[in-house]
Order: C-alpha cells, then structure tokens, then sequence
C-alpha cells in the first residue's frame, strides 16, 4: 500500500463528502460531528427506531458506538445495521467497553452476530473481548496487557469476517492475512473523550468512498495520526483542552499531499 493510494482515498472524502450515519453515545456527538463536519464528511446523528432503517440506506457508511448503552439504542443499532446490510452500506462498529461488564460484552457480540459489520475498530482489550480473549480492561479504556495485538487483530478478522483495526501507541489494520502498521499519534488522544470514538467515525466515512476496507482503514488512521501530530506540534503536549481544539483544526488542514508526506505506514513481513 503506498501513501499516494492513502491520500487519493482522502482527496475522494472531500470531493464526495459522503454522509455518515452515527448511532453513538452520548459523550461524544458534538466532538464527533464537528470532526467529521472537519474532515470534509457530512454527519448525521439519527437514534430513534422509527427512522434508523431509512437513514443507514441513504447513508455512505453507518457507524455503530456502544458507548452508552440502552435497549432503545441497541435495538435502533440492530435495525440501522439490518438496513444498511440490504442496501450495501458499510457498516463500521466500535465496542466500546467490550469485557467492562457482561451486558456490554455479549451486547457487543450480538451485534457482530446478527450483522455483517465490515469494520470493527477498537482498542486491544475491546477487539479481544469480542473474540473470547482475556484481556484487562478498566471502565472504556484498555489495561496493560502482555498479549500481541497484531496477532490478537489477525485473529479477530479471521473468526469475525471482517477487516480489523486496533488502535493503541502504534495502530494495526488487517483483514486476517495483510497486516499494516500505522506510526504516529500522541498520548494527549487518551486524554479528550471521543478521540477514538471520533476516528471509528472518520473511518467510516473512508469506508464510504473506498471498497477496499484495509485501504479505507489504514488510510483513515494515518490522517487521524498526522491530524493529532500536528495538533500537538502546535498547542503542546500539556495541553489537553488546546490540543482538542488544535485536532479539528488539523483535520481540515491536512489534505492528499500533507498525507503524502506524514503517513507512516509498514506492511508486516
């Protein structure tokens, strides 16, 4: 995969601004419209039952977040991901949580049953909760671990029929058999609610323009990384609160050739 590639899918997310149907928690709606809305996407927040089915079959990509569960929401995913599935709408989901309590996990993994997700993006201890791994968590975040995220993600696309992307320190995009690794990125992401959740979005509206899912993926998390780069570059490692503010700035400014430049991506041997 070369950065010319990268960059072309996003020169193509700015030129379709393709719309993304989010049913995610709500923490984050306003960080993530406002990212999306950045990145050149066009964001829509649509929760309730009656309408979810209409909106995920106009959409360029549906992104399913667990953050703050309810059965409504659960019930509004389910439909959203049904209709998405019939019309040929990529679905991207992020388990927020997965392995936190019981009814978060096995909710995670209903929905992995009954629908045809194309890209699950998460953290290590989420991915591995989903596929059955003992992996630490504490609340949303992921604890330390010893286990191997890449051979953890290779394994969650094989059982789960899907391109996976881990994100952490350095960030993992397979489809069971390719595997990419993605450089970059800051520790002041763990420190904003809604930075990874904001990234599952912008995932989805790569997902959107591209069919190649680990090209849409790995492309996304390297302009997520080269954002967030520059972001600290310019309000400093010790300010979360600029930073944040700094990260949807850099979102719009980073463009094809910028990510040209700043993608640091390796295929694994």
């Amino acid at each position: 995969m070369e950065n010319r590639q990268m960059a072309e899918v996003l020169e193509k997310v700015r030129e379709r601004s393709p719309l993304v149907h989010n049913i995610t928690n709500v923490v984050v709606t306003n960080f993530t419209a406002n990212g999306l809305l950045a990145l050149g996407a066009s964001p829509v927040m649509a929760y309730a039952p009656e309408e979810v089915a209409d909106m995920a079959r106009i959409a360029g990509a549906l992104v399913l977040n667990m953050g703050t569960l309810t059965e409504e929401t659960v019930r509004a995913m389910l439909i959203a991901g049904k209709s998405a599935n019939e019309h040929g709408v990529p679905v991207v989901f992020d388990p927020v949580g997965a392995g936190a309590t019981p009814y978060r996990t096995e909710t995670a993994r209903r929905i992995m049953r009954e629908l045809r997700v194309s890209i699950l993006r998460g953290n290590a201890a989420e991915v591995a909760n989903v596929v059955g791994e003992d992996w630490a968590i504490k609340g949303v975040d992921a604890g330390a671990s010893g286990g191997d995220p890449e051979a953890l993600a290779r394994k969650a696309a094989r059982q789960l029929q899907c391109v996976v992307a881990i994100t952490g320190p350095d960030d993992t995009v397979t489809d069971g058999t390719a595997l990419y690794r993605i450089s970059g990125g800051t520790p002041l992401l763990t420190k904003v609610t809604g930075a990874g959740c904001l990234l599952s979005s912008i995932v989805g509206a790569f997902a959107a323009v591209e069919p190649d899912h680990v090209l849409a993926s790995t492309a996304a998390l390297a302009y997520y990384s080269a954002a967030a780069d520059a972001a600290v570059a310019l309000s400093g490692d010790d300010r979360p609160g600029s930073f944040q503010i700094e990260l949807l700035n850099q979102l719009h400014r980073i463009d094809g050739p910028a990510l040209l430049r700043a993608a640091s991506v390796r295929k694994a041997e």
